[in-house]
Protein backbone atom coordinates (compact mmCIF):
# COMPACT_ATOMS: atom_id res chain seq x y z
CA UNK A 1 0.00 0.00 0.00
CA UNK A 2 2.79 2.38 0.87
CA UNK A 3 6.49 2.96 0.36
CA UNK A 4 8.47 4.02 3.43
CA UNK A 5 5.23 5.15 5.06
CA UNK A 6 4.12 7.29 2.11
CA UNK A 7 0.96 6.77 0.05
CA UNK A 8 1.45 8.44 -3.31
CA UNK A 9 -1.62 9.71 -5.19
CA UNK A 10 0.27 12.07 -7.52
CA UNK A 11 0.07 9.70 -10.49
CA UNK A 12 -0.26 6.06 -11.46
CA UNK A 13 3.32 6.24 -12.75
CA UNK A 14 4.68 5.89 -9.20
CA UNK A 15 3.81 2.20 -8.74
CA UNK A 16 6.56 -0.25 -7.82
CA UNK A 17 6.88 -3.79 -9.11
CA UNK A 18 5.50 -6.51 -6.87
CA UNK A 19 7.61 -9.39 -5.63
CA UNK A 20 6.05 -11.68 -8.23
CA UNK A 21 6.78 -9.20 -11.02
CA UNK A 22 10.39 -8.83 -9.83
CA UNK A 23 10.74 -12.61 -9.84
CA UNK A 24 9.47 -12.79 -13.41
CA UNK A 25 11.93 -10.10 -14.44
CA UNK A 26 14.83 -11.85 -12.71
CA UNK A 27 14.00 -15.12 -14.46
CA UNK A 28 13.59 -13.60 -17.93
CA UNK A 29 15.39 -15.25 -20.82
CA UNK A 30 17.18 -12.53 -22.79
CA UNK A 31 18.97 -11.87 -26.06
CA UNK A 32 20.05 -8.86 -28.10
CA UNK A 33 16.87 -7.02 -29.02
CA UNK A 34 18.56 -4.81 -31.61
CA UNK A 35 19.25 -8.07 -33.46
CA UNK A 36 15.61 -8.99 -32.63
CA UNK A 37 16.89 -12.03 -30.71
CA UNK A 38 15.36 -11.46 -27.28
CA UNK A 39 12.74 -14.22 -26.78
CA UNK A 40 10.96 -12.50 -23.90
CA UNK A 41 10.65 -9.32 -25.91
CA UNK A 42 9.27 -11.28 -28.85
CA UNK A 43 6.72 -12.90 -26.56
CA UNK A 44 5.60 -9.53 -25.18
CA UNK A 45 5.27 -7.91 -28.59
CA UNK A 46 3.33 -10.85 -29.99
CA UNK A 47 1.03 -10.87 -26.97
CA UNK A 48 0.28 -7.15 -26.94
CA UNK A 49 -0.40 -7.22 -30.69
CA UNK A 50 -2.83 -10.08 -30.10
CA UNK A 51 -4.58 -8.29 -27.22
CA UNK A 52 -4.94 -5.10 -29.25
CA UNK A 53 -5.99 -6.89 -32.42
CA UNK A 54 -3.15 -5.48 -34.50
CA UNK A 55 -0.73 -7.27 -36.81
CA UNK A 56 2.44 -6.29 -34.98
CA UNK A 57 3.82 -4.38 -32.01
CA UNK A 58 7.10 -2.79 -30.96
CA UNK A 59 8.28 -2.20 -27.38
CA UNK A 60 9.70 1.25 -26.60
CA UNK A 61 10.96 2.82 -23.37
CA UNK A 62 8.20 5.42 -23.03
CA UNK A 63 4.84 6.61 -24.27
CA UNK A 64 6.42 9.82 -25.49
CA UNK A 65 8.71 7.82 -27.76
CA UNK A 66 5.81 5.68 -28.96
CA UNK A 67 3.89 8.79 -29.97
CA UNK A 68 6.91 10.30 -31.75
CA UNK A 69 7.37 7.09 -33.73
CA UNK A 70 3.71 7.20 -34.73
CA UNK A 71 3.98 10.83 -35.81
CA UNK A 72 7.16 10.15 -37.79
CA UNK A 73 5.41 7.30 -39.57
CA UNK A 74 2.26 9.25 -40.41
CA UNK A 75 3.59 12.75 -41.10
CA UNK A 76 6.30 14.81 -42.77
CA UNK A 77 7.82 18.19 -41.83
CA UNK A 78 5.30 20.97 -42.36
CA UNK A 79 2.30 18.69 -41.92
CA UNK A 80 -0.51 19.21 -39.43
CA UNK A 81 -2.18 16.81 -37.02
CA UNK A 82 -5.62 17.38 -35.51
CA UNK A 83 -5.70 16.67 -31.76
CA UNK A 84 -7.96 17.29 -28.80
CA UNK A 85 -7.27 20.39 -26.74
CA UNK A 86 -4.61 19.97 -24.05
CA UNK A 87 -3.58 16.53 -25.29
CA UNK A 88 -0.53 14.79 -23.86
CA UNK A 89 1.48 15.38 -27.04
CA UNK A 90 0.75 19.11 -26.79
CA UNK A 91 1.46 19.55 -23.07
CA UNK A 92 3.78 16.83 -21.84
CA UNK A 93 6.19 15.75 -24.57
CA UNK A 94 8.69 18.63 -24.46
CA UNK A 95 7.84 19.90 -27.94
CA UNK A 96 9.03 16.62 -29.45
CA UNK A 97 6.52 16.63 -32.34
CA UNK A 98 7.91 19.97 -33.52
CA UNK A 99 11.52 18.95 -32.89
CA UNK A 100 11.46 15.51 -34.50
CA UNK A 101 8.65 15.57 -37.07
CA UNK A 102 8.44 19.31 -37.81
CA UNK A 103 4.73 19.02 -37.14
CA UNK A 104 2.13 21.52 -36.05
CA UNK A 105 -1.08 20.77 -34.15
CA UNK A 106 -4.62 21.99 -34.69
CA UNK A 107 -6.39 21.60 -31.33
CA UNK A 108 -10.14 20.97 -31.38
CA UNK A 109 -13.00 20.02 -29.08
CA UNK A 110 -13.24 20.41 -25.34
CA UNK A 111 -11.59 18.57 -22.48
CA UNK A 112 -9.78 16.28 -24.90
CA UNK A 113 -12.94 15.06 -26.61
CA UNK A 114 -14.03 15.97 -30.13
CA UNK A 115 -16.25 14.75 -32.94
CA UNK A 116 -16.02 13.98 -36.63
CA UNK A 117 -17.63 17.37 -37.29
CA UNK A 118 -14.79 19.04 -35.35
CA UNK A 119 -12.28 17.18 -37.49
CA UNK A 120 -14.05 18.04 -40.74
CA UNK A 121 -14.03 21.73 -39.83
CA UNK A 122 -10.32 21.63 -38.98
CA UNK A 123 -9.03 19.97 -42.16
CA UNK A 124 -7.04 22.52 -44.13
CA UNK A 125 -7.81 23.27 -47.79
CA UNK A 126 -5.66 21.28 -50.18
CA UNK A 127 -3.75 24.31 -51.36
CA UNK A 128 0.01 24.76 -51.64
CA UNK A 129 -0.03 27.64 -49.15
CA UNK A 130 -1.71 25.59 -46.38
CA UNK A 131 -0.17 22.93 -44.17
CA UNK A 132 -1.15 19.42 -45.17
CA UNK A 133 -3.55 17.80 -42.73
CA UNK A 134 -2.19 14.27 -42.40
CA UNK A 135 -3.32 12.80 -39.12
CA UNK A 136 -5.98 12.74 -36.43
CA UNK A 137 -4.67 11.91 -32.97
CA UNK A 138 -7.05 10.66 -30.27
CA UNK A 139 -6.12 10.30 -26.58
CA UNK A 140 -8.10 7.70 -24.62
CA UNK A 141 -8.35 8.15 -21.71
CA UNK A 142 -7.52 11.85 -21.69
CA UNK A 143 -5.00 12.81 -19.02
CA UNK A 144 -5.53 16.57 -18.87
CA UNK A 145 -9.28 16.05 -19.09
CA UNK A 146 -9.28 14.04 -15.87
CA UNK A 147 -9.24 10.51 -17.28
CA UNK A 148 -12.22 11.02 -19.57
CA UNK A 149 -13.14 8.14 -21.86
CA UNK A 150 -13.36 9.00 -25.56
CA UNK A 151 -16.80 7.84 -26.80
CA UNK A 152 -16.37 4.90 -29.15
CA UNK A 153 -19.07 6.15 -31.51
CA UNK A 154 -16.93 9.26 -32.07
CA UNK A 155 -13.79 7.18 -32.61
CA UNK A 156 -15.61 5.20 -35.31
CA UNK A 157 -17.05 8.30 -36.98
CA UNK A 158 -13.67 10.07 -36.94
CA UNK A 159 -11.95 7.03 -38.44
CA UNK A 160 -14.55 6.81 -41.21
CA UNK A 161 -14.06 10.49 -42.03
CA UNK A 162 -10.29 10.10 -41.92
CA UNK A 163 -10.44 7.23 -44.39
CA UNK A 164 -12.51 9.31 -46.81
CA UNK A 165 -10.08 12.22 -46.46
CA UNK A 166 -7.00 9.97 -46.66
CA UNK A 167 -5.84 10.86 -43.16
CA UNK A 168 -4.17 8.56 -40.68
CA UNK A 169 -5.60 7.97 -37.20
CA UNK A 170 -3.33 7.42 -34.20
CA UNK A 171 -4.68 6.48 -30.78
CA UNK A 172 -2.61 7.58 -27.80
CA UNK A 173 -3.83 4.82 -25.54
CA UNK A 174 -1.45 5.17 -22.62
CA UNK A 175 -4.44 4.51 -20.35
CA UNK A 176 -6.54 2.62 -22.89
CA UNK A 177 -6.63 -0.25 -20.38
CA UNK A 178 -8.63 2.01 -18.07
CA UNK A 179 -10.98 3.07 -20.85
CA UNK A 180 -11.71 -0.59 -21.58
CA UNK A 181 -12.30 -1.32 -17.89
CA UNK A 182 -14.64 1.66 -17.60
CA UNK A 183 -16.87 0.76 -20.55
CA UNK A 184 -16.59 -3.03 -20.29
CA UNK A 185 -15.27 -3.53 -23.79
CA UNK A 186 -12.11 -5.30 -25.04
CA UNK A 187 -9.19 -3.00 -25.78
CA UNK A 188 -9.05 -4.48 -29.29
CA UNK A 189 -12.53 -3.13 -29.99
CA UNK A 190 -11.59 0.36 -28.79
CA UNK A 191 -8.54 0.64 -31.03
CA UNK A 192 -9.86 -1.29 -34.05
CA UNK A 193 -10.81 1.84 -36.06
CA UNK A 194 -7.31 3.35 -35.65
CA UNK A 195 -4.27 2.78 -37.86
CA UNK A 196 -1.80 2.89 -34.99
CA UNK A 197 -2.11 2.75 -31.21
CA UNK A 198 0.33 3.31 -28.37
CA UNK A 199 -0.20 1.77 -24.93
CA UNK A 200 1.69 2.08 -21.66
CA UNK A 201 2.67 -0.70 -19.27
CA UNK A 202 4.02 1.52 -16.48
CA UNK A 203 0.84 3.39 -15.50
CA UNK A 204 -2.26 1.45 -14.44
CA UNK A 205 -0.73 -1.95 -15.20
CA UNK A 206 2.11 -1.32 -12.77
CA UNK A 207 5.20 -2.34 -14.77
CA UNK A 208 8.37 -0.34 -14.07
CA UNK A 209 9.14 0.67 -17.66
CA UNK A 210 7.77 0.62 -21.15
CA UNK A 211 5.16 1.24 -23.79
CA UNK A 212 4.34 -0.29 -27.15
CA UNK A 213 3.28 0.99 -30.54
CA UNK A 214 1.05 -1.30 -32.59
CA UNK A 215 -0.12 -1.32 -36.18
CA UNK A 216 0.38 -3.11 -39.46
CA UNK A 217 3.46 -5.18 -40.25
CA UNK A 218 4.71 -2.45 -42.58
CA UNK A 219 4.14 0.25 -39.97
CA UNK A 220 6.11 -1.61 -37.32
CA UNK A 221 8.88 -2.38 -39.81
CA UNK A 222 9.27 1.36 -40.27
CA UNK A 223 8.91 1.94 -36.53
CA UNK A 224 12.05 -0.13 -35.92
CA UNK A 225 14.12 2.45 -37.78
CA UNK A 226 12.46 5.37 -36.00
CA UNK A 227 13.00 3.73 -32.60
CA UNK A 228 16.70 3.35 -33.34
CA UNK A 229 16.86 6.95 -34.59
CA UNK A 230 15.37 8.18 -31.31
CA UNK A 231 17.75 6.13 -29.18
CA UNK A 232 15.27 3.48 -28.17
CA UNK A 233 17.07 0.39 -29.42
CA UNK A 234 18.04 -1.76 -26.43
CA UNK A 235 20.04 -4.92 -25.98
CA UNK A 236 19.04 -7.47 -23.30
CA UNK A 237 15.68 -5.77 -22.82
CA UNK A 238 13.83 -8.97 -21.99
CA UNK A 239 14.15 -8.06 -18.31
CA UNK A 240 11.90 -5.05 -18.95
CA UNK A 241 9.65 -7.03 -21.27
CA UNK A 242 9.08 -9.62 -18.55
CA UNK A 243 7.76 -6.93 -16.20
CA UNK A 244 5.44 -5.60 -18.88
CA UNK A 245 4.27 -9.10 -19.81
CA UNK A 246 3.54 -9.90 -16.17
CA UNK A 247 1.56 -6.66 -15.84
CA UNK A 248 -0.39 -7.37 -19.00
CA UNK A 249 -1.37 -10.85 -17.86
CA UNK A 250 -2.06 -10.15 -14.17
CA UNK A 251 -3.09 -6.52 -13.65
CA UNK A 252 -5.78 -5.75 -16.22
CA UNK A 253 -8.80 -7.19 -14.42
CA UNK A 254 -8.04 -5.34 -11.18
CA UNK A 255 -8.21 -1.88 -12.84
CA UNK A 256 -11.86 -1.61 -11.85
CA UNK A 257 -10.68 -1.61 -8.23
CA UNK A 258 -8.83 1.64 -8.91
CA UNK A 259 -11.95 3.11 -10.49
CA UNK A 260 -14.05 2.17 -7.46
CA UNK A 261 -11.42 3.69 -5.16
CA UNK A 262 -11.47 6.92 -7.18
CA UNK A 263 -15.25 7.09 -6.93
CA UNK A 264 -15.05 6.59 -3.17
CA UNK A 265 -12.39 9.27 -2.78
CA UNK A 266 -14.28 11.71 -5.00
CA UNK A 267 -17.49 11.17 -3.03
CA UNK A 268 -15.82 11.97 0.29
CA UNK A 269 -13.96 15.02 -1.02
CA UNK A 270 -17.10 16.28 -2.73
CA UNK A 271 -18.85 16.49 0.63
CA UNK A 272 -16.27 18.91 2.06
CA UNK A 273 -16.95 22.60 2.44
CA UNK A 274 -15.86 24.78 -0.51
CA UNK A 275 -14.74 21.82 -2.61
CA UNK A 276 -15.79 20.93 -6.16
CA UNK A 277 -14.88 17.57 -7.64
CA UNK A 278 -14.96 16.91 -11.38
CA UNK A 279 -16.84 13.92 -12.75
CA UNK A 280 -14.72 10.80 -12.33
CA UNK A 281 -14.94 8.35 -15.23
CA UNK A 282 -11.86 6.27 -14.46
CA UNK A 283 -9.26 6.98 -11.76
CA UNK A 284 -8.07 10.58 -12.15
CA UNK A 285 -9.69 13.06 -9.76
CA UNK A 286 -9.54 16.83 -10.31
CA UNK A 287 -10.49 18.88 -7.28
CA UNK A 288 -11.08 22.64 -7.03
CA UNK A 289 -10.76 24.07 -3.52
CA UNK A 290 -11.02 27.46 -1.83
CA UNK A 291 -7.92 26.75 0.26
CA UNK A 292 -4.38 27.17 -1.05
CA UNK A 293 -3.54 24.03 -3.02
CA UNK A 294 0.15 23.98 -2.15
CA UNK A 295 -0.74 24.27 1.54
CA UNK A 296 -3.04 21.26 1.28
CA UNK A 297 -0.27 19.35 -0.53
CA UNK A 298 2.16 20.18 2.28
CA UNK A 299 -0.26 19.25 5.06
CA UNK A 300 -1.17 15.99 3.33
CA UNK A 301 2.52 15.12 3.00
CA UNK A 302 2.96 15.63 6.75
CA UNK A 303 0.30 12.95 7.15
CA UNK A 304 2.03 10.54 4.77
CA UNK A 305 -0.06 11.23 1.66
CA UNK A 306 1.33 12.71 -1.56
CA UNK A 307 -0.96 14.61 -3.95
CA UNK A 308 -0.35 17.07 -6.79
CA UNK A 309 -1.29 20.73 -7.17
CA UNK A 310 -2.38 21.68 -10.70
CA UNK A 311 -2.88 25.36 -9.87
CA UNK A 312 -3.39 27.77 -6.97
CA UNK A 313 -6.70 26.11 -6.06
CA UNK A 314 -6.62 22.84 -7.99
CA UNK A 315 -5.51 19.37 -6.95
CA UNK A 316 -5.08 16.10 -8.80
CA UNK A 317 -5.24 12.64 -7.28
CA UNK A 318 -4.84 9.33 -9.09
CA UNK A 319 -5.66 5.91 -7.69
CA UNK A 320 -3.57 2.86 -8.58
CA UNK A 321 -2.62 -0.60 -7.37
CA UNK A 322 -0.28 0.71 -4.65
CA UNK A 323 -2.94 2.83 -2.92
CA UNK A 324 -6.29 1.17 -3.66
CA UNK A 325 -5.91 -1.61 -1.09
CA UNK A 326 -5.60 -1.81 2.71
CA UNK A 327 -5.10 1.58 4.34
CA UNK A 328 -7.06 3.46 1.70
CA UNK A 329 -9.64 4.77 4.18
CA UNK A 330 -6.85 6.11 6.41
CA UNK A 331 -5.49 8.02 3.42
CA UNK A 332 -8.91 9.56 2.82
CA UNK A 333 -9.10 10.62 6.46
CA UNK A 334 -5.65 12.21 6.22
CA UNK A 335 -6.70 14.19 3.15
CA UNK A 336 -9.85 15.42 4.87
CA UNK A 337 -7.79 16.57 7.87
CA UNK A 338 -5.30 18.37 5.61
CA UNK A 339 -8.10 20.20 3.82
CA UNK A 340 -9.78 21.26 7.06
CA UNK A 341 -6.52 22.60 8.48
CA UNK A 342 -5.69 24.53 5.30
CA UNK A 343 -9.20 25.99 5.11
CA UNK A 344 -8.96 27.09 8.75
CA UNK A 345 -5.69 28.90 7.99
CA UNK A 346 -3.43 26.30 9.53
Amino acid sequence: MSYQGISDFRSDTVTRPSAAMRAAMAAAEVGDDVYREDPTMRALEERVAEVLGKAAALFVPSGTMANQIALLGHCRPGDEAIVGKASHSVFYESGAPAAWTGLQFEQVGDGGLFTADDVAAAIKPRAYYCPRTRLVMIENTHTHGGGRVFPQRDVVAIAELAQREQLGVHLDGARLWNAAAAVGRPVAELCAPCDTVSVCFSKGLGAPVGSAICGSEATIEGALRFRKMLGGGMRQAGVLAAGALYALEHNQERLVDDHHAAQRLAAVLGELSEVTVSDVETKIIHVTIAADAERVVSLAKERGVLIAALGPHQLRLVTHLDVSGPGFEQCIAALVEAHHEALDGG
